[in-house]
């Protein structure tokens, strides 16, 4: 993942522009058929921050993660036959819990969206660094770019992603102070763009991650 983003904010960002999708409608990997609902967040959250266009195929707000038999694609898809997926449903339960069981992500991609329009740095494709974990499943970089509309003169978020949707991981997080517009023995407050809690973070991190709790941080610099 850090290798092909790299490439694709590199050289190539002068003649191609991409566009990364969780899921399509004909592509439905086990890593999507057996992470549950933990899978479809963190592939989420890794395309709506990555790069500056993401899209979101129909159904994937309700984890559809059953595929066709001897195939990786979903089950009575679009290309065979009508879905209704009953929108109205997530609708008559506010959109905020499950209707009839069934998972709904709808506010979770809602809050990466907004996230993405109040924050420039993820409007841009070439302004990203790779930072590290201690535990390689953990991926990590940063975005910073024009101001945020708060005063501040750099706008950066920070994404810290568990990639492994079975397991609930703890590690450190190691931030390249000067990548993040700091210097090194700074600190600064980390917001979390999708709990809204916050914490005082330095160069090194704790992060608790995956099932049971969120897989993904997305964290906006705020400086003292």
């Amino acid at each position: 993942m850090r290798k092909y983003v790299t490439e694709l904010a590199g050289d190539t960002a002068a003649y191609m522009r991409p566009s990364f999708w969780p899921t399509t409608h004909d592509i439905l990997t086990p890593y999507m058929q057996y992470g549950g609902p933990t899978a479809f967040k963190l592939r989420a959250a890794l395309a709506a921050t990555l790069v500056p266009t993401y899209g979101i195929y129909a159904g994937y707000e309700h984890c559809e993660h059953v595929a066709r038999p001897g195939a990786e694609e979903q089950i009575d898809n679009e290309k065979y036959e009508y879905r209704n997926r009953r929108w109205d449903l997530d609708a008559a339960h506010g959109g905020t819990g499950e209707a009839q069981g069934r998972p709904n992500l709808g506010p979770y991609l809602k809050v990466l969206n907004q996230a993405r329009r109040d924050h420039p740095c993820l409007h841009w494709l070439r302004n990203i660094t790779f930072h590290s974990a201690d535990d390689e499943n953990v991926l990590v970089y940063s975005k910073t770019g024009g101001g945020a509309g708060d005063g501040s003169e750099t706008d950066t978020v920070i994404g810290v992603v568990n990639l492994d949707p079975h397991t609930l991981r703890e590690t450190m997080v190691n931030l390249s102070m000067p990548a993040l517009g700091l210097e090194w023995h700074d600190g600064f407050i980390a917001h979390d763009l999708i709990t809204g809690e916050q914490w005082n973070w330095g160069s090194r991190n704790y992060v608790r991650l995956g099932v049971g709790a969120e897989p993904a941080h997305l964290i906006h610099v705020r400086r003292f």
